[in-house]
């Protein structure tokens, strides 16, 4: 059994207050459960109705469960939703491990699927999330329905130079000398400095989304573990990528059984687009959106495009299931140039959404 599996033994949950300042959107709820050795927020939106099969948000490093507040209400009506803060990150407190590798951010979320009996759920993840996520998929099949990863963290041979400053952080005392090198530096200085990282285009951001994002930079400035969980995460990150044998990601990523949408930005300047060709290639059972004026956060720039494809993964899931009516009745009964082909739904074939630019 891998070190990330936990017993099948649902652990004891106990509800707790949720920090003050937290920024729920409407329609959001927000919460907080005690497990064995953390505390996780989550945030979650009711679904449309009862029934609806469970779904699970993993974010990306230094994000939250906000991260994916655009995408949420558009499947509440395929989805009963919900979104957790990883250890150390959002509204949740470090994990008393102090473990922020990604085997100890995947065994967090199989402790929270485990005790709420939630699953098989569908799992989507960005970034480290989907590093996480995919662990999480390859170790528990029985947790997991489908899996939707966005721009994941997986291995590079040759990482991009705009993602090594942030591969930095990994480094010891790295984190406290960018602490101490940019004490000048205000929180909307800041935050443009994320959002050019992490967007295609950061003039998608409105400005209501801009101040929000300013006020929770601010908000995480202020907890004394902020730059402790960030260097620590990537350093997991790090860590991750040089395991070999069954640990190794790629090699966990070949394992996943439950069919998979991958998503890639033409514009990603933290996970190449190249690994996206990669990605399709050793996932047994998976389909590829390919969007080129997307960054690293596709589910908030585009959570449209994002929505329909998860869609049409969910739709042609469950039609393979024989189970297809609720689905098709929340999004319409689809024509015959909709409806996958045999080869569009056999293992190792990819739909392609959009095309790759220069390819």
């Amino acid at each position: 059994m891998s070190s990330t599996e936990s017993p099948r033994v649902p652990s004891a949950v106990d509800t707790v207050s949720v920090p003050e300042g937290v920024r729920v959107a409407e329609g959001e709820r927000m919460g907080s459960v005690g497990l064995p050795g953390l505390t996780l927020a989550v945030r979650s939106r009711p679904a449309a109705r009862e029934g609806l099969p469970p779904a699970l948000y993993v974010h990306g490093l230094g994000g939250s469960s906000q991260n994916w507040s655009a995408l949420m209400p558009l499947l509440a009506d395929v989805v009963d939703g919900e979104a957790v803060d990883l250890p150390g990150f959002g509204d949740s407190p470090p994990p008393d491990d102090g473990d922020y590798s990604v085997t100890g951010h995947a065994r967090a979320v199989i402790r929270y699927l485990d005790a709420q009996g939630r699953g098989p759920v569908h799992l989507l993840g960005n970034s480290l999330g989907g590093a996480v996520t995919t662990r999480v998929a390859a170790v528990r099949p029985d947790l997991v329905r489908t899996l939707t990863l966005v721009s994941p963290a997986l291995p590079e041979i040759r990482v991009q130079r705009t993602a090594v400053p942030t591969g930095l952080l990994a480094v010891p005392g790295v984190a406290s000398l960018f602490t101490r090198l940019t004490r000048d530096w205000t929180a909307e200085q800041r935050v443009r400095g994320v959002m050019a990282l992490c967007y295609g285009d950061p003039n998608r951001v409105s400005p209501e989304g801009f101040r929000a994002a300013v006020d929770e930079m601010e908000r995480r400035l202020r907890l004394p573990y902020f730059w402790d969980a960030m260097a620590r995460s990537a350093r997991g990150v790090v860590n991750a990528y040089t395991l070999g044998g069954q640990h190794g990601l790629w090699r966990q990523a070949e394992r996943v059984l439950a069919p998979t949408l991958l998503v890639y930005g033409g514009r990603d300047l933290l996970v190449s687009y190249r690994m996206a060709a990669r990605a399709a290639r050793t996932f047994r059972d998976a389909r590829l959106l390919t969007l080129p004026d997307a960054g690293h956060v596709a589910m908030m720039e585009y959570p449209e495009t994002v929505a329909t494809a998860f869609r049409e993964l969910l739709s042609d899931t469950e039609t393979l299931n024989g189970a297809a009516g609720d689905v098709r009745a929340s999004r319409g009964a689809p024509t015959e140039d909709e409806k996958p082909t045999r080869d569009q739904a056999s293992t190792h074939e990819t739909k392609m959404h959009s095309t790759n630019p220069g390819s």
